[in-house]
């Protein structure tokens, strides 16, 4: 299900699934730093293989470059090492911090490509509260686009999918966003480059706010 972006403030959510990278924290410089590493030991063309790296699991980005000899599994968890111990520059979004505070526990989760110890650790790094429900690489089978993240967040919330709003920055994440029926709202805080999207944007959570209804439902508020 897809909305217009005057809908999606006005309509009220029973939860929010946030993706992490790009979305509530710019995580960019110091995963392109350990990636271009990995990218030239494998005599890849750097400046073109980083644009498709993100928003996906490092396992999947592995796989899909069907790289022979080289153990997948592995190399993913040396990327994952890499990223763990390198954390310098990761910021949160302007407004992320105290958009996700005025938020009910019960009421959002964090679904990350990430593995569970990157994600926790670049959390801390931004300054983000750690959220109460996170669903991350080890937790599904097939990454985005496949909904499957978004399906058992909202599971974990008790919430219907459909109830759900979306917050994404790339497309795999759009799409499983859509794919699990939810409404997607794209934010464009690390965008070099226009994303052609149907759905709502916001550059960053500077100037919303949340407004709670009597059944604990979130509305998203504007500041005039």
């Amino acid at each position: 299900m897809t909305t217009s972006g005057t809908k999606v403030f006005d309509k009220r959510y029973a939860g929010f699934l946030f993706d992490m990278d790009g979305t509530l924290l710019n995580s960019i410089a110091a995963a392109e730093r350990v990636w271009s590493r990995w990218a030239e030991r494998q005599g890849l063309d750097v400046e073109a293989f980083l644009p498709t790296m993100h928003g996906k699991r490092g396992i999947d980005t592995i796989r899909g470059l069907g790289l022979p000899g080289i153990d997948v599994e592995a190399e993913a968890l040396e990327i994952e090492r890499g990223e763990i111990e390198d954390v310098e520059g990761v910021v949160s979004i302007p407004g992320a911090v105290d958009f996700l505070n005025a938020l009910p526990s019960s009421r959002w989760a964090i679904v990350t490509s990430a593995p569970v110890a990157l994600a926790r650790a670049r959390i801390e790094a931004a300054g983000l509260p750690q959220p109460p429900r996170i669903i991350t690489a080890e937790d599904v089978k097939i990454g985005k686009p496949d909904p499957a993240g978004y399906l058992l967040a909202a599971r974990h919330l008790d919430v219907p999918s459909s109830r759900c709003l979306v917050f994404e920055d790339v497309t795999a994440g759009v799409k499983a966003g859509e794919a699990a029926g939810a409404d997607v709202m794209v934010v464009t805080a690390t965008h070099s480059h226009r994303m052609e999207t149907f759905h709502p944007t916001i550059a960053s959570y500077e100037g919303m706010t949340v407004h709670l209804d009597g059944a604990g439902e979130m509305r998203i508020v504007r500041e005039a």
